[in-house]
């Protein structure tokens, strides 16, 4: 299994009064990472749309185990957890870069949605993208 990585630097706005990264931001750079871990996968979400399958989010989970500060450069780690028949479960790590300080983890389920936006099974092609391997 391939761990997928982007960085992204924490921005101002993403800070609250302490100075320190916003929780629900969190959510945000899990959804970074699952973006570009499906663009890696050659599936990004415009082509998926197209041909109308959708992909909530059912249920997210984060610990929390360092604080991260604005102009902190964060790596966010993203892989598929689980693959079920109709959801999909991706799991994440983000660091603080220059060292091994963990800041959070998680993981997000999506269930799979077809046109007419009701629980479908996965086409076996998004099926076939998602199977944890490397992805380059």
């Amino acid at each position: 299994m391939k761990i997928h990585e982007i960085k992204t630097r924490v921005r101002y706005q993403e800070t609250d009064q302490m100075g320190i990264v916003y929780y629900a931001n969190f959510l945000v750079f899990f959804e970074m990472g699952r973006t570009e871990y499906l663009r890696q996968c050659g599936l990004p979400y415009s082509e998926m749309e197209k041909e109308h399958i959708y992909f909530p989010v059912v249920e997210v989970h984060c610990n929390f185990r360092s604080p991260a500060y604005y102009d902190d450069v964060l790596i966010v780690q993203t892989w598929v957890s689980e693959l079920k028949h109709a959801t999909v479960q991706f799991s994440y790590k983000v660091f603080r870069e220059g060292g091994d300080i963990l800041v959070a983890e998680g993981y997000t389920k999506l269930a799979c949605l077809n046109a007419k936006r009701k629980p479908a099974a996965m086409p076996e092609k998004l099926r076939k993208l998602l199977q944890p391997k490397d992805i380059g």
